[in-house]
């Protein structure tokens, strides 16, 4: 999300993470291995760690506790501490039975390091109706034919624009590379920025509107064989383009999650890249993320009417349009009580669904078709609460919906998902591309550096 996001993704819930030192404390005595852990009874871990996620994950916890008779120890931990705590705990035998919540590149880490039971996934989903599922989204969660986690929903990283100021220009909607430097070209006037972009080296939401931007060339981290590719002519294209939007149309300064979000919010951006995660707050439900626009003071939801949303951008060498997305998945441990946990991952997939998707739904997008209807009901907002499609027009969250369908990702498919993650952590791609921001490096210099400095990155992992 800026959970990881971020997801976004993550990014948002990141910054917003609780410290995880009592956390991982009380997790590691509460997780017994298979002799110590009563038969009735499963340790069950959430990335989803904000207090009022963790109050509604108590709740679906204690009602299945209550038909099934299987208590649950439910323990909140921080994603950017994740790596370090699974692997002490696996390191002393005591992981959980289930993990909830985890982005793409950790499902990958776990199956890396042998710590998944990758037989229950495909039971539970079996269950569940295989067909109810989006293909995609059980694509990227799979590996060699098999399935590796239970994906539970998704976000998606998006183009916002400003519908007024397109139509009064003339402007077609920023779907490809061209109509988007055409528009921040044309709107970057009258202390309006054409569009405000992450570039903030050390921020990995500027890796994700990057893979989203570099996607759309048909750029990838690897080729098929886990080759780096990053100096591949689409990269090379790539980072010129994302760069030259900075430095000709952005605001100045190294802009992260927090400064491109209200650069829009104020009305002097005309265009950002963000993730859905933006939309309740885009809506003026949230007190700490309100609109500050001029036309805002008077109606709060003033910018989300004048907003339109692109999903899938698509650049000159790209062969179709791409979007960055994020799947959260649900996993069993290698240790778990599989039984138990197959059950409470099935329940929170259906029975507990709803509530699930309703804990954000502007950055939970259902992988399960069936639940597409109730979705477009579910209230977003944190002060005030009002469903999205009160605000937001049917073919936007048609769109939105389908995000999961059609989600693309660097190096998950290619099973280098461990490589990934390292490199959200040590973000080699983000440092490169502020380098040509600022002139120091070339496009085609920038995007060697970033292959190598990826290539160190993959020899140090433990394969």
């Amino acid at each position: 999300m800026p959970k990881s996001t971020t997801a976004v993704l993550s990014v948002t819930l990141m910054a917003a993470a609780t410290s995880v030192t009592l956390m991982a404390a009380a997790t590691l005595t509460a997780c017994g291995g298979g002799n110590e852990r009563a038969a009735n009874e499963i340790t069950v871990w959430t990335e989803e760690n904000l207090p009022d996620r963790m109050a509604v994950q108590q709740r679906i916890a204690a009602d299945f506790t209550k038909k099934t008779g299987i208590k649950v120890n439910l323990v909140g931990v921080a994603e950017d501490q994740f790596s370090q705590i699974v692997t002490s705990a696996a390191a002393a035998g005591k992981l959980p039975d289930v993990i909830g919540a985890l982005p793409l590149s950790s499902v990958r880490e776990l199956e890396a390091d042998d710590l998944l039971d990758t037989d229950t996934p495909a039971k539970v989903v079996d269950q569940l109706g295989r067909d109810s599922f989006s293909r995609r989204a059980l694509d990227l969660d799979s590996s060699g034919g098999k399935l590796l986690a239970v994906p539970s929903d998704g976000w998606a990283q998006l183009v916002l624009y400003r519908k007024d100021l397109f139509d009064k220009a003339g402007l077609a909607p920023p779907d490809t590379y061209e109509a988007l430097e055409a528009a921040a070209r044309k709107l970057n006037t009258g202390g309006v920025a054409g569009i405000t972009l992450a570039i903030a080296p050390k921020d990995s939401f500027t890796a994700q509107s990057f893979e989203h931007v570099a996607l759309a060339n048909g750029c990838q981290l690897v080729d098929a064989s886990g080759n780096v590719t990053l100096d591949s002519p689409q990269c090379v294209k790539a980072f010129g383009f994302y760069a030259g939007l900075v430095k000709n149309y952005s605001v100045k300064g190294k802009q992260d999650v927090d400064s491109t979000r209200a650069t829009y919010f104020s009305g002097k951006a005309a265009m950002v890249i963000w993730s859905s995660f933006i939309l309740d707050e885009l809506a003026g439900l949230r007190k700490d993320a309100l609109p500050s626009c001029a036309q805002c003071k008077d109606d709060p939801g003033w910018l989300a009417k004048n907003t339109g949303v692109v999903t899938a951008l698509k650049g000159p060498d790209g062969s179709a349009p791409a979007q960055y997305g994020e799947i959260v998945s649900w996993v069993v441990t290698r240790d778990a009580a599989k039984d138990p946990a197959a059950k409470f991952v099935a329940y929170a997939m259906n029975e507990g669904y709803e509530r699930w998707i309703g804990m954000a739904p502007e950055g939970k997008f259902p992988t399960r078709k069936s639940y597409a209807a109730a979705w477009n009901k579910l209230p977003a907002g944190v002060d005030t609460k009002k469903p999205l499609a009160e605000v937001y027009p049917a073919a936007v969250l048609d769109a939105l919906r389908a995000g999961p369908d059609s989600f693309a990702r660097w190096g998950i498919t290619q099973g280098q998902g461990k490589l990934v993650g390292a490199t959200m952590g040590e973000l080699p791609v983000p440092k490169a591309l502020s380098q040509v921001v600022d002139g120091s490096l070339t496009p085609e210099q920038a995007a060697a550096q970033a292959k190598k400095d990826v290539e160190t990155i993959k020899r140090g992992i433990r394969q």
